[in-house]
């Protein structure tokens, strides 16, 4: 346990952000699995639809340094190619 009181105020912050990190960790692989069924699914008109959120929910992952900024960008591209091979 924290002794020093700059300790326990660095506990406290720590659980605070510890909320918002698993919100958007939800967040982003939520919408990268629903993409990914659409794919499977192959729901091309589902899938246009869900890629504006997708792209938000990954730039907010970086800016929150959830995710790395090459990883998302791997992520994006991914997801369209996957969309153009719908066709």
């Amino acid at each position: 346990m924290a002794i020093t009181s700059s300790a326990k105020k660095a506990h406290r912050a720590g659980k605070r952000k510890r909320v918002f990190n698993l919100r958007r960790k939800s967040e982003t692989e939520s919408r990268v699995k629903d993409f990914r069924r659409l794919i499977v699914a192959k729901d091309k008109v589902g899938a246009t639809k869900l890629i504006p959120s997708l792209y938000k929910a990954l730039d907010k992952a970086v800016k929150t340094k959830y995710l790395k900024a090459n990883t998302a960008s791997r992520l994006k591209s991914r997801a369209m190619i996957a969309l153009n091979k719908l066709n």
